[in-house]
């Protein structure tokens, strides 16, 4: 591995086939993103684009998950400060953007939970193998925040509105199959063949024409960038509401592993202001 990956030190890279470059999510807690993990996972991209030696990328997670999504502590930070804030915020436009701009082709490989960033690579993945029993659940609102991160850019675009809008209001959990259904993943697999599967599919892409593979991406990918405005809208509104009342109650619901009570917190409503 070359030293331009070395300062990365929550992300693990390995090269399985010629061309194709493994990162691996690899961290306590069902690969939770911590805020140094968050970081890389924003300024990794431009690094992979300018890699000549990678063709196509595979992210996959370590052990039982993909990821878990961001940590308690993480959300506490945000929530009482406004930098810490606002840094999170440019590394969640990084982290969509980079992906989407990376000229190398990325797959993702889902198996058991994908939440929260973890989620944002999966399904800004060009290509995403999913497991039969994977746990897809985008959970901002039951947090008490907008959904921001990636999902207004492109569920809509993925699965249609009217799915979009159901598991972004309910923070209902997704399967693989169900996921694959609704039209939100590539490829749903056997739980045990999703690695296997992705390495297939990123190196028939590395053996592939670089310069067709692309430019088709992005080509096909200007559709997102006709919803950047919608994007950076979300993120601002999502970012909005950790400075606000309701996220505390998500976080302790989560702690306390009860429903969050948003109606009997007292307060009025914000947008009754």
């Amino acid at each position: 591995m070359t030293d331009r990956y070395a300062a990365f030190e929550t992300l693990r890279f390995e090269r399985p086939a010629p061309g194709v470059l493994r990162l691996v999510l690899d961290a306590p807690n069902l690969n939770a993103v911590d805020p140094r993990m968050h970081g890389e996972l924003a300024d990794i991209w431009p690094v992979i684009d300018r890699d000549d030696e990678t063709r196509a990328v595979v992210v996959q997670g370590a052990g039982k998950a993909f990821s878990a999504g961001g940590t308690f502590d993480s959300i506490d930070e945000m929530t009482a400060d406004y930098t810490v804030r606002a840094r999170v915020m440019r590394e969640a436009r990084d982290m969509v953007y980079g992906v989407m701009n990376c000229s190398k082709p990325v797959v993702s490989a889902i198996h058991g939970p994908a939440v929260g960033a973890g989620l944002v690579i999966g399904m800004m993945a060009d290509i995403s193998i999913v497991g039969r029993k994977a746990k897809i659940v985008d959970g901002h609102t039951r947090l008490g925040v907008a959904a921001g991160d990636h999902a207004a850019i492109c569920w809509p675009l993925l699965c249609g509105m009217a799915k979009a809008k159901y598991y972004l209001l309910t923070c209902d959990v997704l399967t693989g199959e169900e996921a694959e259904r609704i039209g939100l993943v590539s490829r749903c697999v056997d739980d045990d063949q999703v690695h296997a599967e992705a390495l297939r599919v990123a190196t028939a892409l590395a053996e592939g024409s670089a310069s067709a593979i692309s430019w088709t991406k992005r080509s096909l990918n200007h559709w997102y960038r006709t919803a950047a405005p919608i994007f950076e809208s979300s993120l601002g509104l999502e970012f909005f509401g950790f400075g606000g009342h309701e996220v505390t109650e998500g976080l302790a619901s989560h702690r306390e592993k009860r429903r969050p009570d948003f109606v009997g917190m007292g307060e009025k409503h914000p947008l009754d202001l």
